[in-house]
């Protein structure tokens, strides 16, 4: 009972420092009148991308692990683009470059080589192979967001966050709030449906911005 509390205690740590980067986004955006891609975005991602990646082995979900490591080195590439890593004293940059890189691989590692952990992930009997299927379609989803986020920026040569970024985030969200209502885990609904208002605020923004650019073209 307490290993339980501990684990969600570390799940909402990381939804709530979702939540926070999205509320943070919002009201920066709010203020320029558009959509923007804030440094403190992709710093609080970083952060609540590796307790979530902890938090989705420790609850056994390889669809919560899924969506996580592959976002995880698109925040890294987008604290780049805003520059963080070159502000940074270069003896301190190249071994924390490095430590943030390994995290996810050792952490893969540590599951496949140990023994019963891919079964237990894959094969769990607490989750039908249908629902897995299912919950790793919505963190596919979603996570493509940040794909589709990473081609767009670096075509443009900065960090941005384009009205296809919202719009995926809507479908992906849902999906995922389903796949939570499914799996009865209320701390990775309760963290997405947070995200509900602020995507939908943040489409309406991006489609303004762009039709008064149009205007003014």
């Amino acid at each position: 009972m307490n290993s339980n509390w501990l684990i969600y205690t570390l799940g909402i740590l990381a939804q709530g420092l979702f939540s926070a980067r999205m509320i943070v986004q919002w009201i920066i955006s709010e203020k320029a009148r558009q959509a923007t891609s804030p440094t403190i975005y992709w710093m609080l991602s970083l952060i609540a991308s590796t307790l979530f990646f902890i938090y989705g082995w420790l609850r056994q979900d390889f669809a919560i692990m899924l969506g996580q490591v592959i976002s995880y080195y698109i925040y890294i590439w987008n604290l780049h683009a805003k520059g963080v890593w070159d502000a940074m004293n270069k003896t301190l940059r190249s071994p924390l470059l490095a430590v943030l890189a390994a995290l996810p691989i050792a952490g893969i590692c540590f599951m496949v080589f140990k023994e019963g952990a891919v079964d237990r992930l894959l094969l769990n009997e607490g989750i039908p192979a249908w629902l897995i299927v299912f919950g790793c379609v919505g963190q596919i989803i979603f996570t493509f967001r940040f794909i589709y986020q990473y081609f767009y920026s670096r075509k443009r040569g900065e960090s941005l966050l384009p009205a296809g970024f919202w719009i995926i985030s809507l479908v992906g969200s849902a999906v995922i709030v389903a796949y939570a209502i499914i799996r009865h885990d209320w701390v990775l609904g309760i963290g997405q449906s947070v995200g509900f208002f602020t995507y939908s605020r943040n489409l309406y923004l991006a489609i303004k911005h762009n039709e008064t650019s149009t205007g003014r073209a």
